[in-house]
C-alpha cells in the first residue's frame, strides 16, 4: 500500500495546532488505499493532493473537526479517538481538518468516539461545570424559548454567571453581528448537542467545542465569540 505521511516538509503547508493530536486519513473504506497522517491543522487538502478523497479515518489522539470545504467551512463534525471505517455524510467530501479542544459535557461511554449526551453534571467533575437541570439556572427558572414554545438548544448571556441580556440559539450562526451580540457573550448554557464556538465570523480563528452544561465563564472565549455551530 502506498503511504503518504504529513512530514516536516508538508507541515509548512499546514496551520500550526496548539494541541498534540494525530489523525490518519484513508482514501478508501476500511482504512485502505493511500493515507495521510496529520499532526497539525490542514486548511486545504488540495495542498497535498487529498481533497475530497477521504473515505475512512483513524483518530489516534485528540479531537478533530473535519469539514466538507476548505478553511473549515460547510458541514463539519468532530471525531474523538477511535477508528471510523465509513464516514456517513463525509465520504469523499472532506477538504479540511483541525484539532479542537473539548470543554465540558463530553462523555464517551459507548466507545464510539462521538461522545454522549447528558442532561446534568456535578460541580467539581470538571472545571467550569456546575450541577444543573434543564430549565433552571442559579435556582431560578430559565424561560428563554423560541416562538413555538420550545426551549433553545443554546442560550448566550452578556454577563458572566448567566447575567445580563440573553440570546437563544437553535441553529448554526455564521455571525453574531446580526443579533447585536458579537464579542459580547460572557457565559452560556447548552441544553442539547455539542457546539463549536469561534472567535471570528464564519467559524474562523480560535475555536473551542462545548458539550451540554452550564458555563458561568467562557475561558478562552470570554467576550470574543462571533460565530457558533452544532457539530454533534
Amino acid at each position: 500500500m502506498k503511504r503518504l505521511f504529513a512530514t516536516l516538509a508538508l507541515s509548512t503547508l499546514l496551520t500550526q495546532s496548539a494541541f498534540a493530536g494525530e489523525l490518519t486519513l484513508y482514501e478508501r473504506h476500511g482504512f485502505r488505499g493511500n493515507e495521510v497522517t496529520l499532526r497539525n491543522d490542514a486548511a486545504d487538502f488540495r495542498d497535498f493532493g487529498f481533497n475530497d478523497r477521504v473515505s475512512s479515518i483513524v483518530v489516534h489522539s485528540g479531537a478533530w473537526e473535519v469539514c466538507e470545504h476548505k478553511n473549515f467551512g460547510g458541514h463539519c463534525a468532530v471525531f474523538r479517538r477511535g477508528e471510523y471505517a465509513r464516514l456517513e455524510g463525509f465520504n469523499n467530501s472532506i477538504s479540511s481538518a483541525r484539532e479542537v479542544q473539548m470543554r465540558g459535557g463530553w462523555r464517551d461511554r459507548d466507545g464510539d468516539g462521538r461522545g454522549d449526551r447528558r442532561e446534568g453534571w456535578r460541580e467539581g467533575e470538571r472545571e467550569g461545570r456546575e450541577e444543573w437541570r434543564d430549565g433552571e439556572r442559579g435556582g431560578r427558572r430559565d424561560d428563554t424559548r423560541r416562538a413555538d414554545g420550545q426551549r433553545e438548544a443554546v442560550v448566550l448571556y452578556a454577563g458572566q454567571g448567566f447575567e445580563g441580556r440573553a440570546v437563544g440559539i437553535n441553529g448554526d450562526v455564521r455571525t453574531l453581528v446580526d443579533a447585536s451580540f458579537n464579542d459580547r457573550a460572557g457565559s452560556l448554557v447548552i441544553r442539547e448537542g455539542t457546539w463549536q464556538l469561534c472567535e471570528h465570523a464564519d467559524y474562523r480563528g480560535q475555536c473551542l467545542v462545548f458539550g451540554p452544561g452550564r458555563y458561568a465563564y467562557l475561558e478562552g472565549m470570554n467576550n470574543r465569540l462571533s460565530s457558533l455551530r452544532r457539530v454533534r
